[in-house]
Parts: C-alpha cells; sequence; structure tokens
C-alpha cells in the first residue's frame, strides 16, 4: 500500500481497538502499536492527530468517562480537554490509527481503510 508507517494508539483491553488491530494485520501491514494508556500522547502529538482527524478536542474526548465530570472538563476551553488528554489518556477515544497525514478514528474500525490507500 504505502512505505510510511501505520501506527495505532491501541488500548488492548477496548474491543474496538482490538478489532481494528486485527483489520490491520489482516491488510497485510504490521503496524507500531502505541498503548497510549502507558505512553501517552504529548500535546504537540494530540494537536498533530487532532488537525488529521479534522476533530476538536472534545470530539476526541471519552466525555462519558468519570474522569471528564471529576475534571469538569464540560465547560473546559481546548487547551485545557487536550492538557487533560496529556494527563488522564483515559479520556482520549480509541483506537485512533494514523497513517502519514492522515488519521482516523476505528469506529467502527473498518472506518480506518480510507486513510491506508
Amino acid at each position: 500500500m504505502t512505505t510510511s508507517p501505520v501506527i495505532i494508539w491501541h488500548n488492548p483491553r477496548c474491543s474496538k481497538s482490538r478489532q481494528t488491530l486485527a483489520l490491520l494485520e489482516e491488510q497485510g501491514l504490521t503496524p507500531d502499536v502505541v498503548k497510549y494508556l502507558e505512553t501517552p500522547p504529548s500535546a504537540e502529538q494530540l494537536h498533530d492527530v487532532l488537525a488529521k482527524l479534522g476533530l476538536s478536542p472534545r470530539q476526541l474526548m471519552r466525555t462519558k468517562e468519570a474522569e471528564y465530570k471529576a475534571q469538569n472538563l464540560a465547560d473546559a476551553d481546548d487547551a485545557a480537554l487536550i492538557a487533560a488528554m496529556v494527563t488522564t489518556p483515559k479520556l482520549i477515544e480509541r483506537p485512533v490509527v494514523i497513517h502519514g497525514d492522515k488519521a482516523a478514528l476505528g469506529r467502527p474500525p473498518e472506518a480506518v481503510l480510507e486513510i491506508l490507500a
């Protein structure tokens, strides 16, 4: 398909994340697996991925997590949301697949196929 690496921000405990990783492997790819809960992205990486996804920080957040409410993020600005995702990576929607200058959320897993061409 291409020579640029495919990266997945992966949570092994998440069924959609596991399904997306399996789908990538079925495509003959060996993605770089980043267990983002163990190695959270930096604010700069989040800005980059948000631009590639075409999403706002809130659209990449798991707003139903207890940590979202505990940190009073409902009225937070984008900078505060990004800071919260850096310090509490559980708030990041998953999985995220990055390929070159494109990215996609694996919800549903098949959504990532369009960025692989």
